[in-house]
């Protein structure tokens, strides 16, 4: 035996081991086929590798691509245009293909499949698909969609003699009424009236077409009224994501649930949260989220529109931003009182309608209105002075007017009476500031009269004393007339002036009750 052969059958000699014959580490034993450099080289080579590797991919591609325009025989080339068109053909078969690797790498073996037949730029006379493969979905024509009713010409009518039918036809226009009810908003449902072959009179339709576009304004404004204002008892998203930002930012540690509604404004209890190095945080909190519904403030921004500090920025064309100002005037107002000493809320934070003050109340339960509670004769004696030295103090000192005190408006809480309520407050410059000064001394007159206070003050003595001013009016008439002619007095000063500075004649200070 040579050598040859002895080492051919060496490797079978012997039953070795099996992990000899199955290493992973071991070389792999391949043949390499060998070949010289010119065959490397070669282009031909180059194609048959490259379309043997396209035919395992794409079989159908590369059968679809190969045609008579390849090669180019049988074909006169001497016109310019057909080597344009030729060329243009080939293009459009390669960006075909291209669409078609496209279409198999996305859907792969999905049930669902998506087709880009409508992108292919396939020539009539060179289509690569047959009709069988084109499934009716991917065309524009739906077979079980009935079609919509042919339009009149513009003649206004079709036919001749007896069989002429104008476009005031009956059925005609019954059709033509139904395929408009398509045009409808979507929330509209109208059905399939055309595979029905409903005819729709005039009549019925117009009321359909209204009653769709009530509809339609009508949801519009059930959503506005939902996102962008406060309900009775609840807040807007955007009034919430404001009382979520005051919880996680700490300010606040949790918001209990709502204690007072009122005309333009909803009142929720909180507990404080930290306190921070230049802001003290009370324990318990009350927000006071203005509405911003504007139903309440249509008539009443006469309390805002002549106040010089918010004059200019007052704006009747932009009503949204009075709901801002008026939170905004409240805090200015609670601040003077506070620095005058006037039992009143704590201002906290003010975040555009939101307004974060001290709670008037213990263990979430608010202080009673002074409507509400009853009172011994030394406890509403004791009652009546304070409000009157209040007044007193918040017209001298605050250069202020509540314009809405009333008993609705003063909490009972720690044996004393406290002040809410501020946002309409006005100072006594204002044009109808001696006028809201009067209606409120006519109510705490009242209030405290009813109650058997025999020291109370009727409205004009009340004015009087308050005020300071000297004004001798025998009835109620006259005396309003005075106040008039003052405010008149007080504007035109204000007009040459240009100034906020006060006219009224007094007699020094305004005398001071005592018990």
């Amino acid at each position: 035996m040579d050598s040859v052969g002895v080492a051919a059958a060496a490797p079978d000699a012997g039953p070795g081991p099996a992990w000899q014959s199955k290493c992973p580490w071991g070389a792999p034993s391949t043949t390499s086929i060998s070949c010289s450099l010119a065959d490397v080289m070669s282009e031909q080579l180059a194609k048959e590798l490259q379309l043997e590797e396209e035919s395992a991919a794409f079989p159908e591609v590369v059968a679809a691509a190969e045609g008579p325009f390849i090669t180019g025989e049988n074909i006169d080339t001497s016109s310019d245009l057909m080597l344009a068109q030729m060329l243009q053909m080939e293009f459009d078969r390669e960006y075909d293909a291209q669409l078609r690797r496209e279409e198999k790498k996305i859907n792969g073996d999905s049930k669902v499949s998506i087709s880009f037949e409508n992108y292919r730029k396939v020539h009539p006379y060179d289509s690569d698909s047959s009709e069988e493969e084109v499934d009716w979905q991917d065309t524009r024509h739906d077979p079980y969609r009935a079609d919509k009713p042919t339009t009149t010409p513009k003649r206004g009518f079709i036919g001749k003699g007896k069989d002429i039918t104008t476009k005031h036809d009956e059925v005609v226009c019954g059709r033509k009424n139904t395929a408009r009810m398509e045009n409808f908003a979507p929330e509209f449902q109208v059905g399939d009236g055309i595979g029905m072959d409903l005819k729709l009179s005039n009549q019925v339709f117009n009321a359909l077409k209204q009653h769709a576009y009530s509809e339609e304004r009508r949801s519009a404004r059930l959503h506005e009224k939902k996102e962008h204002s406060t309900a009775e008892k609840a807040v807007d998203p955007k009034t919430r994501l404001l009382l979520y930002k005051m919880v996680n930012s700490g300010m606040l540690e949790t918001i209990t649930g709502c204690i007072s509604t009122g005309k333009e404004s909803v009142v929720f209890h909180a507990y404080g949260g930290n306190a921070t190095e230049d802001k003290v945080i009370p324990p318990e909190c009350a927000i006071k989220v203005f509405k911003t519904t504007l139903n309440e403030f249509k008539n009443r921004d006469k309390y805002i529109k002549d106040d010089y500090r918010f004059k200019d920025r007052f704006s009747k064309l932009n009503p949204r931003k009075i709901i801002r100002m008026w939170a905004e005037k409240e805090m200015h107002n609670l601040t003077r009182m506070q620095n005058a000493g006037i039992p009143c809320p704590q201002v906290v934070i003010l975040k555009k309608h939101v307004l974060v003050m001290s709670f008037i109340g213990q263990d979430q339960v608010p202080a009673p209105k002074l409507k509400d509670v009853t009172l011994s004769s030394e406890d509403m004696k004791k009652a009546y002075y304070q409000i009157l030295h209040m007044m007193q103090r918040l017209y001298r000192e605050c250069n202020l007017v509540h314009a809405d005190l009333s008993e609705y408006n003063m909490l009972w809480h720690d044996g004393k009476v406290w002040l809410i309520d501020v946002s309409q407050s006005v100072e006594p410059t204002h044009p109808h500031g001696l006028e809201f000064l009067f209606r409120d001394c006519r109510n705490v007159s009242q209030f405290f009269q009813k109650g058997g206070v025999a020291e109370a003050l009727n409205e004009r003595e009340l004015f009087s004393a308050v005020s300071g001013l000297n004004i001798t009016a025998d009835n109620e008439v006259d005396f309003q007339a005075e106040i008039e002619a003052l405010e008149k007095m007080n504007e035109d000063h204000v007009q040459n002036h240009g100034k906020k500075l006060s006219t009224f004649s007094s007699d020094g200070d305004p005398p001071i009750y005592d018990e």
